[in-house]
């Protein structure tokens, strides 16, 4: 029974990064389909290999989810873990019919902690707060904030440039910012899922809490969000590339240039799990506020706000939810 439910979770949770990789499709290249740099299906190839790539650049920030709860072992704790992917899967199927780019990573996190609270088990609030809560507020301000600057910065050094030419040049440098921005995806992303299936091995005694990540999970993670990438995500790329604002190229270069520098940074650095949709979403009201604040379309951002505010209890009460049905039939 034991085993089968490791089984279980690990397809669930693979599952899930699938759901994430579409949801998350738009994150690397909405901004490049929007402005025509790239083709619709020129960029989700690109974004599906970078995502590849980028899962097996680290695993810190798959260490930090690990540490979010600690559900113990056995069969009740394995329930707690299926219960938080369950929740977090739901809540991005919600948000991704309605077109609404919210946080797979935080819909994840406030899962487990919904599912763990229901349960009974020990939340690791330090973790949270250091590692989820306060990145969580922090990138998108930093992100808009740097958006705002450096597209001012390219405005001011192309100031005499022809702008044909100028876009011209943006449109091939939003290449690179775009696969920037999948490999950032894949850094951070698929390893929210490795850190899920690591937790899972743990709690069927599989694994040690030092050991590294097993070759196999890094692989079937790398592959799941790629798979998702491939596929797309249509509604949110349209919310995401042209709703929130019309954007030009050098303006998709900044917004891409700017996210992809703050996953890198806080991957590597703080080892925190913070969202790619919030970092690009803000850091594309930042460049897009440089025109005037009246060329972002506020009512989109309010609404993508509400979906931000409302993830990490939804997923959490979901999640709790799944794991009340759940506690019925296992042990």
């Amino acid at each position: 029974m034991e085993l089968a439910i490791v089984i279980a979770v690990v397809v669930v949770a693979l599952v899930f990064d699938y759901t994430n990789g579409f949801h998350d499709a738009a994150n690397a290249i909405a901004t490049s389909v929007s402005t025509r740099a790239l083709t619709p299906r020129v960029a989700l190839g690109m974004a599906a290999v970078m995502n590849f790539v980028g899962a097996f650049l680290g695993q810190k920030v798959a260490q930090t989810v690990s540490d979010v709860i600690d559900p113990g072992t056995g069969s009740h704790a394995l329930t707690i873990v299926m219960a938080g992917l369950l929740g977090a899967i739901a809540w991005n199927m919600i948000t991704w019919y309605f077109g609404l780019p919210s946080s797979s990573s935080h819909a994840l996190i406030g899962g487990l902690v919904g599912a763990a609270l229901a349960a009974g088990v020990f939340v690791k609030w330090d973790t949270v707060i250091a590692k989820v809560a306060i990145p969580m507020i922090l990138s998108p301000l930093v992100a808009f904030t740097l958006g705002f600057l450096v597209m001012v910065g390219i405005m001011w050094a192309a100031r005499k440039a022809n702008p044909h030419k100028a876009n011209r040049g943006f449109k091939i440098a939003q290449t690179i910012s775009a696969a920037a921005m999948a490999l950032g995806h894949g850094l951070q992303d698929a390893q929210k899922t490795m850190g899920v299936i690591f937790l899972a091995l743990l709690a069927g005694n599989y694994v040690n809490a030092g050991d590294d990540l097993p070759l196999w999970v890094i692989v079937a993670a790398a592959t799941a969000i790629s798979l998702g990438t491939w596929s797309g995500g249509w509604r949110i790329m349209r919310t995401l590339g042209r709703r929130i604002i019309h954007l030009d190229p050098p303006r998709g270069f900044a917004a891409e240039s700017v996210a992809a520098s703050v996953l890198y940074t806080t991957a590597y650095v703080w080892e925190a799990p913070i969202s790619t949709t919030h970092t690009i979403t803000s850091a594309v009201m930042g460049v897009g506020a440089t025109k005037r604040l009246s060329a972002v379309r506020w009512g989109v951002a309010k609404s993508i706000l509400a979906a931000w505010v409302l993830t990490f209890p939804a997923a959490g009460f979901v999640a709790a939810v799944c794991y009340w049905i759940a506690h019925l039939w296992l042990p």
